[in-house]
């Protein structure tokens, strides 16, 4: 798969299916204000580019009628997201829920972009009846939901939002370091219940503690900045070379750090590589009397493993907010027919467990909601792959009203020989 990009005289500016060839006489193509600064410093002088065409400058790009984008948004996308597509005067149906696969094989055959979080499954069966389906906005870190590879080979971008919710998730990593260290969970339950327990056996304050994270990157680092205002001492591991920030420290094998640890927590993406990442040998190699917190993917622990370790007291506490099998949406369903360990789980002393909310605070989802939308308004008007996850980055400034036999052109193909020669015979007649 490959993208080209070209100046030519077509009325063309982005890959769109099912759409009329209307062009708009006045109204110009426009996108959101930035609010959020969503792209790494490498990428800044792009970005503030494109920000600096003046919009009474821009030339019309859209070779369509605005109001025939059709975008389906489940999961309830933030509000702020929503508004950023209204304004453009697309179609946009929202709903608060994700579908079963057979229901979202009916509702994504006739839209043009969808909107999710991480609950809804987008397979190669799903996306195979979006015959209309250009481009896929994921409101959320991660894209391991989507099979983004059948969507590249069909020409289908994916957007998604890598940092927008670090800082949240590195609060709530902090927050349950803390209570935790103070068994706060066990003392508050107690308390529901009636039962004065104040007892400080088996608390601590986590200054000069260890702070050991599996993985380095936006919120892993964050977290460690955080840590070491608290007084820890923080120790990383990753499976590439970075540079710490601080006086935190690169430790060359995940051994290592699990032995240094009083405090272990994982940040690592959903691969093969990171299934059961921590299991019963993992356990065996941490502290007696350590922590475990998991705010990454509920795959990268063995649960049944950690629920053993526990009862033994090796481990002394730990924190899940996510788990191999989620429910779909709010309610009674974190039971024994959803995993059969829930209720062992349960029944464990200083376990903290909370239902994927690590990325779930109002600044979080609005930058999130901000980030995604801009980039797929960009994407639909203009042709913009900045931030795709499965495609090369295309990013050009935008033409103006003085370049009267301009127009972008944004061309996704398989790279095969001759491909090219047909799309310049179409624009040749």
């Amino acid at each position: 798969m490959a993208i080209e990009d070209a100046t030519s005289g077509i009325d063309i500016a982005s890959p769109t299916n099912g759409l009329s060839s209307q062009r708009p006489s006045i109204s110009l193509s426009k996108s959101p204000s930035a609010t959020y600064p969503r792209s790494p410093a490498s990428k800044d002088a792009s970005r503030w580019q494109r920000g600096n065409t003046a919009a009474s400058a821009a030339k019309p790009l859209k070779p369509f009628a605005t109001e025939d984008i059709k975008i389906l948004l489940l999961e309830n996308v933030n509000q702020t997201g929503r508004d950023i597509l209204a304004a453009q005067g697309y179609q946009v149906d929202v709903l608060k829920t994700s579908l079963p696969e057979d229901e979202l094989v009916k509702r994504i055959r006739d839209v043009h972009v969808i909107g999710i979080r991480s609950k809804t499954q987008l397979t190669a069966r799903v996306l195979r009846e979006a015959k209309n389906l250009i481009v896929i906005g994921c409101f959320c870190i991660g894209t391991n939901q989507v099979d983004t590879q059948y969507a590249a080979k069909h020409g289908v971008a994916v957007f998604n939002s890598p940092f927008s919710n670090s800082r949240s998730v590195a609060e709530l990593v902090i927050a349950e370091v803390i209570a935790l260290a103070r068994q706060l969970g066990d003392r508050s339950n107690e308390l529901h219940k009636g039962t004065w327990n104040k007892v400080s056996s088996g608390c601590w304050e986590i200054r000069g503690k260890t702070l050991g994270i599996i993985g380095y990157g936006h919120i892993g680092s964050q977290l460690s900045v955080l840590a070491e205002a608290m007084g820890m001492t923080v120790v990383f591991y990753d499976v590439v070379n970075l540079m710490a920030l601080g006086t935190a420290k690169q430790v060359p094998t995940l051994e290592t750090l699990l032995g240094a640890a009083d405090f272990v927590t994982c940040h690592v993406p959903e691969l093969p590589e990171t299934h059961n990442m921590i299991g019963r040998l993992q356990f065996e190699q941490m502290k007696h009397g350590s922590y475990l917190i998991n705010a990454s993917r509920g795959s990268v622990i063995d649960i049944p493993a950690l629920i053993d370790v526990m009862r033994s007291g090796k481990l002394v506490g730990a924190a899940l907010d996510v788990y191999p099998a989620e429910p779909g949406g709010n309610g009674d369903y974190f039971t024994s027919d959803l995993n059969v360990w829930a209720e062992d789980l349960r029944s464990l002393k200083n376990i903290i467990l909370t239902p994927h909310i690590g990325g779930s605070t109002e600044e979080a989802q609005s930058a999130i909601g901000i980030e995604v939308s801009e980039a797929l308004v960009r994407y639909v008007n203009e042709g913009c792959t900045l931030g795709a996850v499965n495609m090369p980055e295309v990013n050009l400034r935008s033409l103006t009203m003085e370049e009267e036999n301009h127009v972008r052109v944004i061309y996704i193909h398989h790279n095969v020989p001759g491909v090219l020669r047909k799309g310049w015979l179409i624009d040749s007649d």
